[in-house]
């Protein structure tokens, strides 16, 4: 299984792969999307809210973004490739 954004190591440095849709909230992909979390794009958890729950701050490129667990959940990651 792909490992997602909600998933992460605190500052771990990843690349975003895809964003899945919520079964329940169709347009966060869209809404992820606008926001910069786009495949190949670097992004980072920086930080959870008090005993690992909400909100999650992220971020992606040089943006930084309060999200709720469940759409990080959304966002697939993986390891940056080694250069």
């Amino acid at each position: 299984p792909a490992m997602t954004l909600d998933s992460a190591r605190l500052r771990d440095p990843l690349v975003v792969t895809r964003i899945r849709d919520s079964a329940h909230a169709p347009d966060w992909a869209q809404r992820l999307e606008e926001l910069g979390f786009i495949p190949g794009e670097p992004v980072m958890l920086m930080a959870a809210g008090p005993f690992g729950g909400d909100p999650l701050v992220v971020r992606v490129g040089a943006s930084t973004f309060a999200l709720r667990r469940a759409e990080a959940a959304c966002i697939e990651v993986d390891r940056p490739p080694c250069e």
